[in-house]
């Protein structure tokens, strides 16, 4: 037996402990029992776990039962020479440590067993300081080699990574995303969450709020049954050097064929955001990420039917949200190797939720701005259409105001006027006078026919009457308005069906109604406020409604609101009023105004539905 100095064992003792992992062993190969027993008492008494091997051929068992860190080899073996193996081994197994152990100390054959990949040469007999520098020496360059290689892969996925988050930034910075670009963009940052090359997550899912917020609705998942199936489509992505735009397009390819259970699972949440206490609207409402583990969260519920959905009870939901609003929570766990979630994962997990976050803001963007050119198509093409209606509705109602005014101002002393000049012209003799007096009730008398024909122009009540859809009318005059409701940040809403209710009309006295009521409301907000037209049917009569949230008519004057000539600051001079309601009644209909029960004024009209023939 061989003493060590203590200070010298206990150094290499301590050493072994980062140099070689715990279920890894140091390998004896040589046909000598002696020098077999002889080093392997060395390595044991330093720490080391010893397997011996007196062949090749049992070298390579070991190779097949045992994590082999070192191997201690003799170049000259029964059935094989020590070089041949070294030819064999090097190439197929770049973590191994091969020290070089023979009785020949021909220089030659030590160069050409370095050259061949060995990492030092020893001769017998061994030295025992050689021997232990030797093997300490080789196990450091060793794990040095390897950690050198993890720290490569480490860089290649970072690198991976930030440059798959740097072409998203890219594709979300140059253009808006329409509804299939930003479906791509979801998947492909889902892939990204769990390829080797990204944060390797095992499942990934997304749920995203609906346009009013009230519910939270599954959308997306990635997250096959077994890890190795995980990787496939980013894997192949990247041994083909594909970018973005690749990715996205092998997506779509893919999309009916791949990850059907696990976007059945999140297909079935709709989770009303009532339910505060749910985990899955706490991460939202509070936009910090919540761990669970074990079925567990501080601050929250996890209901179990949750769990029992994703048949996984450890899991981070990460909140998905822009400066106004949320937009979702994204899912994400561990589910086929129960790796545990550590808070750098968290971490980097929200680096890739946030682009997730901007990809839909900038879907929403897009799809306000769509609305946005659509509603301006709409108004352009109106106004070319119907350039001259509004001034035709307003010349009615000043027609009608100037007609009104004229009878009730100037019937009365004209009446007085020519039927004094009668009575006056029975009572006189004298014919100088009464010829004056007949020229006077002759033009009274014309004056009287000129008023009475031109209030007879004005309620002209004649109509040609077809069948019509209501909404699309509904829906061309209040674009109308377009220009002043953005002025006066005026939202407008419209609660009908797309095409009924048909009503027998005449369209363009119809569209007069419409255009007096709409511009009515939009009177009513000067600062601002929320217009909603709503359509409802019940039995045979359709009824519409136009609402604004202005200040109100007051109480007092709500019965005169349709008298001609009456007027209030939110209801101008009261003539158009009057004149739509002339025009329900011509229709059979009915027409009132009322508050409206969370304020402002709500005018309703009431209209026969035709029999079907």
């Amino acid at each position: 037996m061989v003493n060590l100095p203590f200070s010298q064992e206990s150094n290499l003792s301590q050493s072994n402990e980062v140099l070689v992992e715990p279920d890894e062993s140091i390998a004896v190969v040589d046909d000598s029992p002696e020098i077999v027993l002889l080093l392997s008492h060395y390595l044991k008494t330093l720490g080391f776990k010893v397997v011996r091997a007196g062949s090749a051929e049992e070298l390579y068992h070991l190779f097949d039962t045992k994590k082999i860190a070192l191997i201690l080899l003799d170049i000259g073996l029964p059935d094989q020479n020590g070089d041949e193996l070294l030819e064999d081994i090097i190439p197929s197994r770049p973590d191994l440590g091969v020290i070089m152990v023979t009785g020949t100390t021909d220089i030659e054959v030590a160069l050409n067993c370095l050259r061949l990949g060995a990492d030092d040469y020893l001769t017998k007999p061994v030295n025992i300081n050689q021997f232990n520098h030797s093997v300490l020496t080789t196990l450091k360059k060793r794990r040095l080699a390897i950690t050198n290689r993890r720290y490569q892969r480490e860089l290649q996925k970072t690198n991976s990574r930030m440059r798959f988050l740097h072409h998203l930034n890219l594709k979300m910075n140059t253009a808006y995303l329409n509804t299939v670009e930003l479906t791509g963009i979801l998947r492909a940052i889902l892939v990204g969450i769990t390829s080797d090359d990204g944060l390797r997550f095992n499942r990934a899912f997304l749920a995203l709020y609906n346009e009013d917020n009230s519910y939270l609705d599954g959308k997306l998942a990635i997250g096959p049954a077994n890890r190795e199936d995980a990787g496939r489509l980013w894997s192949s992505i990247k041994a083909s050097g594909l970018q973005l735009d690749d990715i996205l397009n092998s997506i779509q390819d893919n999309n009916g064929d791949t990850d059907i259970e696990v976007n059945r699972i999140i297909q079935t949440l709709h989770l009303p955001t009532l339910e505060h206490d749910h985990v899955l609207i706490h991460a939202s409402h509070i936009q910090k990420s919540v761990h669970v583990q074990n079925g567990q969260a501080a601050g929250c519920i996890v209901p179990e039917g949750l769990l029992h959905a994703l048949d996984e009870s450890s899991f981070v939901v990460v909140p998905l949200y822009s400066p106004g609003r949320p937009l979702g929570v994204m899912i994400v766990d561990n589910f086929v190797t129960g790796s545990p979630i550590s808070l750098h994962d968290i971490g980097e997990l929200e680096i890739f939720a946030s682009q997730a976050s901007l990809a839909i803001e900038h879907s929403h963007l897009y799809a306000d701005m769509q609305k946005n050119i659509n509603d301006l198509e709409i108004v352009t093409q109106e106004l070319d259409k119907n350039k001259d209606l509004l001034l035709n509705a307003e010349r009615d109602a000043v027609i009608g105001q100037m007609s009104a005014h004229l009878l009730h101002s100037i019937r009365n002393p004209l009446t007085s006027i020519g039927g004094t000049s009668r009575l006056l012209s029975r009572k006189t003799k004298d014919p100088y006078i009464s010829d004056f007096l007949r020229i006077i009730t002759k033009e009274a008398n014309k004056i009287e026919t000129i008023l009475e024909d031109l209030f007879s122009f004005v309620e002209d009540d004649k109509l040609s009457i077809e069948i019509h859809a209501i909404p699309p009318l509904l829906r061309k005059s209040v674009m109308m308005f377009y220009a002043t409701m953005k002025n006066q940040n005026i939202k407008y809403s419209m609660n009908m069906d797309v095409e009924g209710p048909f009503l027998a009309v005449d369209d363009s006295k119809i569209r007069q109604v419409f255009l007096h009521l709409i511009r009515n409301g939009v009177e009513a907000m000067p600062n601002g406020g929320d217009l909603l037209i709503a359509t409802t049917s019940d039995g045979g009569k359709a009824t519409i409604s136009i609402t604004d949230s202005g200040s109100g008519i007051p109480t007092d004057s709500l019965p005169h609101v349709k008298d001609p000539f009456f007027t209030t600051k939110t209801y101008g001079t009261g003539m158009g009023l009057a004149l739509v309601e002339r025009i329900i009644k011509a229709h059979h209909g009915t027409f009132t105004i009322q508050d409206a029960p969370e304020g402002g004024t709500v005018a309703i009209i009431s209209l026969p539905i035709p029999e079907r023939t």
